[in-house]
């Protein structure tokens, strides 16, 4: 290889240099005496640990990356996390993943990271990978989906694994992606790789069922403005039922926002007069957030919940049991989800089969003060 001269441009335009600590090195301290900086401390190396642990580099390797169980004694693995500790010894992970071709990384792609729903679906997907995987997020502004060449860039990363939440075809089809991927929320797109699904539609007819049980004909549908699949299937299978249970929602009260308890409460504040004029007496929220700022809005305007207004919504997130009053709302397993995804997508990683590659997670009503006097 031709000399390289050392210099910040150089560190960039040649990044193979940081993948050789030893060069790395050399190159910043010589940056440094010539900004008349102190001298950096030595990186430290597997083999300076090796040599105080009195052990092979390839088994600082393997305690270091936790591969030790049936190869390394535990005398052995005591040494080397003293040596280790005492050195302040870190495994260069960028050197590592140039050597094997691959990161630990793996990529989670959301498409609307301010629903709390999210946060529980990474909760899961972080407690299955566990410690030998690092979880990056790839996250859109509200109300919008994925951009296939965004991902793309994150691709140059090399990572292990790539988890997809609530795609469209036509993401999966622009995106194109080799390596082990996995889909949460995702019905209909089984064909494109391994997914972990939720069965929104029973959730949804069991709704329906729960407000014309409670004497309500006329109903309005708040949606989202994503236009995920998951979404739809929800709102469709809440007015195939109500209609079949007799209750009405008329187009005009069909609405869409973002999921945002601030945009949720200005669309509801605009469309509530006339929803009231027509008789509706029951609002449906394709979130829960959504359904927060009903709740919010209602507060203002004086409408008793559920008195004169019944409000439900879905994702049962946990502040929906003691809000003011506690929402009903459909149950959407998100820790079980991302917990679910994650396993799949280990398993693929470490080249192991699956043994059922599409997962259906069930969803239940749960109802409470917003919906029912009782």
């Amino acid at each position: 290889m031709a000399r390289i001269a050392c210099s910040r441009q150089a560190l960039d335009v040649f990044p193979q240099v940081k993948a050789v600590p030893d060069r790395y090195d050399r190159c910043m301290e010589s940056l440094d005496q010539r900004r008349g900086r102190a001298p950096r401390s030595p990186r430290v190396t597997a083999a300076m640990v090796a040599a105080r642990a009195g052990v092979s580099t390839a088994t600082v390797s393997l305690v270091a990356n936790g591969k030790t169980q049936g190869r390394v004694s535990d005398d052995n693995i005591s040494r080397v996390r003293s040596a280790i500790a005492e050195l302040g010894y870190v495994v260069d992970s960028i050197g590592s993943s140039l050597a094997r071709g691959v990161s630990s990384i793996v990529i989670l792609v959301t498409p609307d990271v301010s629903n709390p729903f999210f946060a529980n679906v990474i909760a899961g997907v972080r407690e299955s990978l566990g410690s030998q995987y690092q979880l990056l997020l790839s996250v859109t502004d509200a109300g919008e989906s994925p951009q296939a060449h965004d991902v793309r860039k994150l691709l140059a990363l090399r990572p292990a694994g790539l988890l997809v939440g609530a795609p469209s075809a036509e993401f999966l089809e622009d995106l194109s992606a080799a390596g082990p991927l996995v889909l949460l929320d995702a019905p209909g797109l089984e064909s494109y790789a391994p997914s972990v699904n939720l069965d929104v539609a029973q959730g949804a007819r069991e709704l329906a069922r729960h407000l014309a049980a409670s004497g309500h004909s006329k109903a309005a549908y708040m949606d989202g403005v994503t236009g995920t699949t998951t979404f739809q299937l929800r709102r469709e299978a809440f007015l195939a039922e109500a209609a079949t249970c007799g209750l009405s929602v008329a187009d005009g009260h069909v609405i869409s926002t973002p999921i945002d308890v601030g945009a949720a409460a200005a669309a509801f504040a605009e469309a509530w007069p006339q929803w009231q004029r027509q008789g509706v007496t029951a609002v449906v929220c394709g979130t829960d957030t959504h359904a927060y700022g009903v709740l919010q809005e209602a507060r203002v305007e004086g409408v008793r919940i559920p008195e004169e207004l019944a409000v439900a919504g879905f994702d049962d997130l946990p502040y929906s049991a003691t809000s003011n009053p506690s929402l009903t709302s459909v149950h959407l397993p998100a820790t079980p989800l991302g917990r679910k995804a994650g396993e799949q997508l280990r398993g693929l990683m470490e080249g192991l089969p699956l043994e059922e590659p599409h997962v259906t997670l069930e969803s239940t009503l749960v109802v409470r003060g917003s919906t029912s006097l009782s």
